[in-house]
């Protein structure tokens, strides 16, 4: 064939798994506000401070020092210590070193542990309504996704269903994702709800991935809502997946980390090498920085946050159109709206008329139309002025 014949469409086919990938509906909204002057982006998971000075003078002072070549895949040892280190302060346990692998974003943690466990053909049972890239993430290595529905409670928030969790299990099901504090409900598992489906997939041969950021416990004087750290043993089928993004404002240097059992190291430093090679050296100082000299720091977000969580639920209570439960963990309200019929169309309206980025409830995958989320990680002044453009639509 001549080249004034080939066709301009490349011809060669693509993976369906990847062809049908739908565009994220809270990027559809991002776009259509991206660059307006007058906007308050409330839709993403992320506050409005930039990362603490501590953190990138590590960074910076690394950068400078040589720190640019290649490095343990795993992570630097020094970093994979304080993050063993730090979670056993947090949570009591006495997790070794070889469990933690420090990893290109959470996302990329997830993605690998995917990649590890999904066959061909497989189902990953997940709890929704979740962060949507959850569930692509299961499509494109393969599997297929197979959600559990909390149940959304009249008055508002969300309830846990075990029975209806190990009725999605079937012969084809290798693993359970569970992210709690959740995203986007604020919705926390108990220590009870996490002991059951431990021993489910203790009983059932299933894996078990466990997501969810370190932002309040809330309940009796917890530094961190309950972790399934606190119930398992080492060789448990379990997948913990950390960032570094919420907790120290640093959602745009991707790092992250998993605790794993420590059979799956080897795997991990392998999958790593053909994936990413590594996290940057410079950038995991940093990261250091923040585990070692960000406490003070990390209270202050919390206070922080739950100031502008408070002052969301007392003002989106008092909106007619409105149903909200306070949030038990996470920095997301995620309310249902009277008379929306799509969240989607409604969020792209809200956008326009005020300026205010929400993110659509569908995005969350089912359980989640009908409802909007909204990040209160901001100042009060900044979530006063958003709430005041929002009073004339959810009044």
């Amino acid at each position: 064939m001549s080249d004034d014949q080939i066709s301009p469409a490349f011809p060669a086919p693509l993976r369906p798994e990847i062809e049908s990938l739908e565009t994220s509906k809270i990027l559809q909204v991002w776009s259509l506000g991206f660059g307006r002057e007058d906007l308050i982006p409330l839709w993403v998971g992320e506050g409005d401070r930039p990362t603490p000075d501590f953190i990138c003078e590590a960074a910076v002072a690394a950068l400078r020092d040589g720190q640019t070549f290649y490095t343990h895949k795993r992570g630097l040892p020094e970093l994979r210590q304080a993050l063993a280190d730090y979670t056993n302060g947090l949570y009591g346990t006495t997790v070794a070193v070889e469990r933690l692998t420090v990893t290109s974003s959470g996302m990329n943690g997830i993605m690998l542990t995917l990649q590890t466990i999904v066959k061909p053909g497989d189902n990953v049972v997940v709890v929704t309504p979740i962060w949507p890239n959850i569930l692509s993430a299961v499509e494109i290595a393969g599997g297929l996704v197979r959600p559990v529905e909390l149940e959304a409670r009249p008055e508002g928030g969300f309830r846990f269903d075990l029975q209806r969790l190990e009725d999605a299990i079937d012969a084809r099901t290798c693993a359970i994702f569970i992210a709690s504090p959740g995203n986007p409900t604020g919705w926390v598992m108990t220590p009870e709800e996490q002991r059951a489906v431990l021993d489910l997939c203790r009983a059932r041969r299933l894996w078990l991935i466990a997501d969810g950021f370190i932002y309040d416990g809330m309940a009796e004087g917890r530094r961190a809502a309950p972790s399934f750290l606190e119930i398992s043993e080492p060789e448990d089928p379990l997948v913990v997946v950390g960032s570094f993004s919420k907790t120290w404002a640093m959602t745009g240097w991707r790092l992250g980390w998993l605790i794993h059992p420590p059979s799956l190291a080897d795997n991990f430093d392998r999958l790593i090498e053909f994936n990413t090679s590594g996290a940057q050296a410079f950038l995991q100082q940093g990261c250091l920085a923040a585990i070692r000299d960000g406490e003070s720091y990390v209270a202050d977000n919390v206070a922080r946050c739950r100031q502008g969580g408070e002052l969301v639920f007392q003002r989106l209570s008092g909106f007619s159109r409105v149903r909200i439960a306070r949030p038990q963990g996470a920095f997301y309200a995620f309310f249902a709206v009277e008379g929306m019929a799509d969240s989607l169309d409604f969020a792209k309206q809200v956008l326009l008329e005020t300026g205010v980025g929400l993110t659509p409830g569908s995005a969350f995958g089912p359980g989640g139309e009908g409802h909007l989320r909204l990040c209160f990680a901001s100042s009060t002044e900044r979530l006063s002025e958003a709430l005041d453009r929002l009073q004339p639509l959810l009044g």
